[in-house]
Formats: C-alpha cells, structure tokens, sequence
C-alpha cells in the first residue's frame, strides 16, 4: 500500500500487528514502512481506519529494534499468563 500524506511518500510493506485499538477505529501499529522511497524501517505509530492519516509515531532499524527487544525482554523475563494480563505500570515505588 502505497500512499502519500501532505507531501510525504509512505509504503506499509509489511504490517506486523495491531498494539491497540481506540473507540475511533484508529489503531496502534508495527509496522515495515519505507518513507519518501528510503529503506524501510520498523514503524510504531497510530493510524486511521483508511491508512490515509497516521500520528505521531518512532522508527526504528533492525539494530534499534534488537536494542529494544533486549531491553523488553530484560524487564520482562516471563511471558504474560494470559493475552489479557497487563504489564504493571513503569512508575517508580
């Protein structure tokens, strides 16, 4: 899918999944995007329903995204019991 937006070229090459999704049908997603014809990179951001509108979001190289998963997997060790538990909120106790 290929799509340009106020001047920026964007590709979804290939999307991963959904993070959330909010009561306007936006959804929170990773995705492979390549942006104005670049290389594609791993895209976390939130999207319309269309695709035609995204927020605010972070890319990340491979590297970066290994550096990430590290440090998830770091945090948290265990995998969650259930789809529906949630991880404890990053707040200092």
């Amino acid at each position: 899918m290929a799509e340009t937006n106020s001047e920026v070229h964007f590709s979804i090459i290939q999307h991963f999944g959904v993070l959330a999704t909010e009561s306007t049908g936006w959804t929170k997603e990773l995705n492979l995007v390549s942006w104005n014809d670049r290389d594609a990179k791993y895209d976390i951001r939130s999207w319309a329903p269309d695709k035609k509108k995204m927020g605010r979001g972070i890319t990340l190289t491979g590297v970066e995204c290994n550096a990430l998963r590290t440090l998830l997997n770091t945090r948290f060790p265990q995998p969650p019991r259930t789809s529906q538990e949630n991880i404890p909120p990053a707040v200092n106790s």
